[in-house]
């Protein structure tokens, strides 16, 4: 059999199958910029930068993975890249298109305090059964300080991100029952928000 022949079919085949394959392109930008805080321009801007690191137009979770590891190199951000990555991928595709991106950066960065924080609360539920509970909270916290590394919080005790939790929590679950709902986080963020800026005030 002549090897040659073969991989030079293979490779045929490959382009053929890279030509062909699909790539995704996202609604218009003026129905984009209808559903977001972005401007045209701004979602233009975005969309080059999308297909300069994905070019099929949908990431997956490892090159999101890849992507977000970079804005933290003293930490690993692996696991709380994978919430997070969950967190944009709301039809549970496996793969982020660019309306998902865009649209979950629009809440982050313009959304209202009571859309941040439902966007949160998705994030914190972890098995999306409309709950967040202790372990799931924790999972969360215990991703933040992996990602956020030693060299950041070189005196941290490895019992913190459980004492953080506990206290959270505490606030949080208003009837005690051992979940939080969704109310009950908004108003308990809410709560602390009002703190901190008597806080602010007072000092």
């Amino acid at each position: 059999m002549n090897f040659d022949l073969l991989q030079r079919k293979i490779n045929k085949i490959e382009d053929e199958l890279e030509m062909t394959m699909v790539c995704h392109r996202p609604e218009g930008l003026e129905q984009l910029e209808a559903q977001t805080n972005f401007t045209k321009r701004e979602l233009q801007v975005l969309y080059r930068g999308f297909k300069n690191e994905c070019p099929s137009g949908v990431v997956n979770e490892e090159t999101f993975k890849q992507i977000y590891a970079q804005f933290f190199p003293h930490g690993d951000a692996s696991t709380y890249a994978h919430y997070l990555f969950n967190a944009f991928d709301t039809t549970q595709t496996g793969s982020v298109k660019f309306e998902d991106f865009v649209t979950a950066l629009s809440i982050l960065l313009r959304g209202t305090v009571h859309e941040k924080l439902r966007w949160t609360f998705n994030l914190y539920d972890i098995n999306k059964d409309g709950y967040i509970n202790k372990e799931e909270m924790m999972d969360i916290v215990k991703a933040i300080y992996d990602m956020m590394g030693k060299y950041t919080y070189p005196v941290l005790k490895e019992d913190t991100p459980r004492q953080h939790v506990d206290v959270f929590f505490q606030k949080m679950d208003k009837n005690k029952d051992g979940i939080v709902t969704l109310d009950e986080f908004l108003e308990s963020c809410q709560e602390m928000s009002h703190m901190a800026v008597f806080q602010t005030v007072n000092k």
